[in-house]
């Protein structure tokens, strides 16, 4: 209840403004409040609820409703930037013809903008993701481990928005990488098994050398995660449930962890290293980047992480930084452990990116 309360609250706030600035009259008001109605639904109706997200109709809801958080995002951010306009050209005659363009033409450069701003992002999201090269530098790193190629899949969230045909695109660019080893770092799938088999079956591609392994994210959690790890192991992949495997790579050892994700409900995250064989170098999986204290702790050298998408579009591109700095996107330190955040291979919830890219990872293992 207090969830719904809240949501309510900001929602009628938004309304509000955006009324009071946007539309005059009845009409303009109900039509203006339609998409305030699609956002609100789904998580006050759905989430933490035992109601199906499955058949044509609650696909079509949650699909109105992500479509409408992008667009009233992109619009609460162009009526903001039009009224502090306004306040800035309010102040002396030379600005005056100024101020009534911009309170004449606000408005429809404000509802234009903001349709285009959905448009490009909608492109950016279904173009498919782009190879993001990174260099992982380590001290006294093992000679046959120079040059160690990872490709690193994450949140590509297999249902509404990604399909099978986006799938074999990312299957593809990542074999053509020839990696050594795949880090599948959780939020893969966001639906049921029944469903989401056909869509996911591309993914077997990548792990049919044994170079596959996979770590549970929240949403992994919410589709039915002990079905999933299941699955994934039935197409070829390793699945680190709070546990490590240890690689050969020429005369060197390359050790890999994974943690489950705080959605997991049989365990909590956690992992330790004590008893575990020596290894020239120490990788851990965790799909939420707020793990790095674990992994730092337990004497990891690198973790690669997902889940905040860097915000995908703005102005969240902004907000998730209160949330996950210093992990955000990207490389950064926890202690002297390496931490990589990838943007995401895929989108959640709205299909747009806009501020961000949906990324394809290759992170090679250098020599500090």
């Amino acid at each position: 209840m207090s969830f719904a309360l809240a949501i309510t609250a900001l929602l009628g706030a938004a309304y509000a403004y955006l009324a009071a600035r946007l539309v005059g009259g009845t009409i303009g008001a109900v039509l203006l409040a339609a998409p305030f109605i699609c956002i609100w639904i789904v998580p006050v109706m759905y989430w933490g609820s035992p109601r199906s997200r499955e058949g044509f109709f609650a696909r079509l809801v949650h699909r109105a409703s992500y479509l409408s958080m992008a667009w009233v995002s992109f619009v609460l951010v162009l009526t903001l930037a039009r009224d502090l306009l306004l306040v800035a050209t309010h102040w002396g005659a030379p600005l005056a013809a100024t101020h009534a363009w911009v309170a004449s033409a606000g408005v429809p450069v404000v509802f234009g903008g903001s349709l285009a701003a959905m448009a490009l992002g909608a492109a950016a999201a279904f173009r498919g993701p782009r190879v993001e090269s990174v260099d992982i530098a380590l001290p006294d790193l093992h000679p046959d481990l120079d040059g160690y190629r990872i490709v690193q899949i994450s949140d590509l969230h297999i249902g509404p928005n990604i399909g099978r045909r986006y799938v074999e695109r990312v299957v593809a660019k990542a074999r053509a990488l020839k990696p050594d080893l795949i880090a599948l770092t959780g939020d893969i799938v966001d639906g049921p098994i029944a469903r989401l088999a056909p869509d996911v079956a591309p993914l077997a591609e990548l792990a049919r050398d044994g170079k596959a392994y996979f770590v549970l994210g929240n949403h992994d959690c919410y589709a039915g995660a002990d079905v999933w790890v299941e699955h994934f192991r039935s197409l070829g992949m390793h699945v680190l449930l709070n546990s490590h495997e240890m690689i050969g790579h020429g005369r060197a050892r390359l050790l890999v962890g994974g943690v489950v994700d705080p959605a997991y409900r049989r365990t909590r995250p956690q992992i330790s290293l004590q008893g575990a064989p020596l290894a020239d170098v120490r990788l851990l999986l965790a799909h939420n980047p707020r793990l790095a204290p674990l992994g730092a702790a337990a004497g990891f050298d690198l973790q690669l992480s997902g889940h905040t998408h860097a915000g995908q579009f703005f102005p969240w591109t902004l907000a998730v930084r209160l949330v996950h700095a210093p992990h955000v996107a990207g490389l950064s330190r926890e202690g002297r452990m390496t931490v990589y955040v990838s943007a995401g291979t895929g989108t959640w919830g709205p299909p747009v990116r806009f501020g961000t890219h949906p990324e394809l990872t290759l992170l090679r293992l250098v020599r500090a």
